[in-house]
């Protein structure tokens, strides 16, 4: 697949991104924290593979996305550059894909500019606007102050452990979390968890599709997720033998169930 061959300046970060290009229908590609693009490097081909126009970057602070000295990750920004991206490759509209907190940021995105985006698809991530018990609540708080206390050599590891369930996925996502500094990791759950607000009743006012990995256990994603599908009377597609990094654990099951989202006539209306 193709490198991220281009730079895009932004306020405090450079972003590292790839076009496609083509004629087909847009599609961008946003990864979770403490990973980079190459999370998609499966489906990425996938969808190429399909006629459609891939889009994929580095979220600010990762991979070959620079942060400027002293400048923090937050999910504003990290909106914004989105809409930096597409004005950059000239899209009016596109399908955004998230991972984790790539589907957090996307359902952000859609919701504050449904104009743009002509679908969402999320894997592996909260639902922003879902309910949240008092448990759940409870532990969405203590999240970033118990990340803290873990000593920075052992949280890569402890991380890839609860995120992976195959061996090979395991290596490859301790392997990419050891390249994330623990404050910038820090910056980057608060700013996930600042995009939990939930809201009763709300509803995707784009096309939505929901895949999960059937493996996984981090957060209140395996509770939440069906609850959510059935709020918005969409099915919701379940990967087997996957973790959070679904797309490492199962990466041709996932590229299928992808595609099989994109075809819907929702989607695919939307799209044109």
């Amino acid at each position: 697949m193709d490198t991220l061959d281009r730079r895009l300046a932004r306020p405090g970060a450079v972003i590292a991104f790839a076009d496609g290009g083509g004629d087909g229908r847009p599609v961008l590609l946003v990864h979770g924290a403490g990973m980079d693009h190459t999370m998609f490097d499966a489906q990425a081909e996938a969808l190429t593979a399909a006629g459609l126009r891939v889009l994929r970057s580095d979220l600010r602070g990762h991979g070959a996305s620079a942060l400027d000295e002293g400048v923090r990750f937050s999910a504003r920004e990290a909106l914004g550059d989105i809409t930096a991206l597409l004005a950059e490759c000239r899209i009016a509209r596109a399908v955004i894909v998230g991972h984790s907190l790539g589907g957090n940021l996307a359902q952000a995105y859609a919701a504050a500019q449904p104009a743009r985006v002509s679908g969402v698809v999320v894997m592996d991530a909260s639902w922003n606007a879902g309910p949240l018990s008092h448990a759940e609540r409870f532990a969405l708080r203590l999240a970033a102050p118990t990340l803290a206390l873990v000593p920075s050599r052992r949280l890569p590891g402890i991380m890839a452990r609860a995120s992976a369930v195959t061996a090979g996925a395991i290596a490859r996502t301790e392997e990419m979390f050891a390249r994330t500094p623990k404050s910038v990791f820090l910056d980057v759950w608060r700013a996930t968890a600042s995009l939990i607000a939930p809201e009763p009743g709300y509803r995707s006012p784009v096309p939505l599709g929901l895949i999960r990995g059937a493996e996984d256990r981090t957060g209140n994603i395996a509770a939440a997720m069906p609850r959510w599908a059935e709020a918005e009377g969409v099915d919701e597609r379940v990967v087997p033998d996957a973790g959070h990094i679904l797309t490492w654990d199962a990466p041709d099951e996932t590229s299928t169930a992808l595609l099989e989202i994109l075809a819907e006539e929702s989607f695919v209306t939307a799209m044109r």
